[in-house]
């Protein structure tokens, strides 16, 4: 009975040894299926777009050209341009935009998508203006003076003011890494400025907003401006030796994409801001950008248990997620 018994066990354990190396097979086939799916698509795309941009080219290398010689021998002027200019007009007509919904509650067509429903419907017009203000304090003399550095940075470079725009290939590389540098300096600083000692004096200000709109993102102490705002969006293109152009597409695009982060609404086929929202409701989750760091760490693992992480995508319909996907409603006392 004994060596019966002994027999049967081995015999389970080759049965689980023989399920699990099935198992493995088929994650490998399924994951090698994927990639190679994935692969052929990106190269599809970026075919395509690349198609495009070349088509195109002539236009945006023409018009680089003009601007070049318009301010030949004036490249703090075309840094400023392309640093500070571009990206501060982006920032603002796009939270203008916000700032109207804001306040008036009106176009219907960005309040329907509120993610804190009855928060700041309307904003309170006192926090407002302290967040403007602060905001344009911290633009005018945080990140305008920072620039002084890099620009000495990207000259020594020698690549920043070529006259011959990067390819659409390698700007793509560029955007890759600029996010990955992104994506570890601020969850790390963002961490950092989490301590309790930093956070009463420093960060405790950007929380004040615990259902926070676009323009408080970048609505923080000066510290926390320089650490946690600037210096992970400035870290890549200096490390790169970006060409201006490429520099004034990235600081935009961020500028843009943590503003949608913070704006409080969840808009069809823009980046989902589920994700920070949470955070500035619950502070001790949900600390990147992309997620992955949070991932790793084990700082999402409450996120996932809401309602706001099965909401945490592309809306690619017209109903808000807040209606498709409610909140539970709340037990009588």
């Amino acid at each position: 009975m004994k060596r019966d018994s002994g027999y049967s066990t081995m015999a389970e354990q080759q049965k689980q040894e023989k399920k699990l190396w099935d198992a493995m097979k088929i994650t490998a086939c399924a994951l090698g299926t994927g990639l190679l799916i994935f692969t052929a698509l990106v190269n599809s795309v970026s075919w395509y777009v690349q198609s495009i941009w070349d088509t195109s080219g002539h236009f945006w290398q023409t018009a680089w050209l003009k601007l070049y010689y318009r301010f030949e021998g004036k490249e703090w002027t075309i840094f400023l341009l392309g640093a500070a200019l571009v990206p501060s007009l982006a920032f603002w007509c796009f939270n203008g935009i916000l700032m109207v919904a804001d306040v008036t509650g009106k176009p219907t067509f960005i309040t329907r998508y509120r993610i804190q429903l009855g928060k700041n419907d309307p904003v309170d017009t006192k926090k407002l203006r302290q967040a403007i203000y602060t905001a344009l304090c911290n633009q005018f003399f945080i990140s305008l003076p920072m620039l002084v550095p890099m620009f000495y940075v990207m000259k020594w470079w020698g690549n920043t003011f070529s006259k011959e725009l990067p390819t659409f290939h390698w700007f793509l590389v560029e955007l890759s890494v600029f996010t990955l540098i992104e994506e570890i300096l601020f969850y790390y600083t963002h961490r950092l400025v989490h301590l309790p000692l930093l956070y009463k004096h420093i960060h405790k200000k950007h929380h004040e907003w615990t259902a926070p709109i676009g323009v408080v993102s970048i609505y923080a102490h000066p510290v926390e401006h320089i650490l946690s705002n600037t210096l992970p969006v400035m870290t890549g293109p200096m490390i790169m030796g970006s060409h201006i152009v490429s520099i004034a597409a990235w600081f935009s695009l961020a500028l843009i994409t943590t503003s949608i982060s913070h704006c409080g609404y969840h808009l069809p086929f823009l980046p989902s801001p589920e994700f920070h929202d949470f955070h500035h409701l619950k502070f001790n989750q949900c600390y990147g950008v992309l997620g992955v760091l949070d991932y790793l760490h084990g700082t999402d693992t409450a996120f996932k248990q809401t309602k706001a992480y099965e909401r945490h995508r592309v809306l690619l319909s017209l109903t808000p997620l807040s209606e498709s996907i409610p909140e539970a409603p709340k037990r009588a006392e």
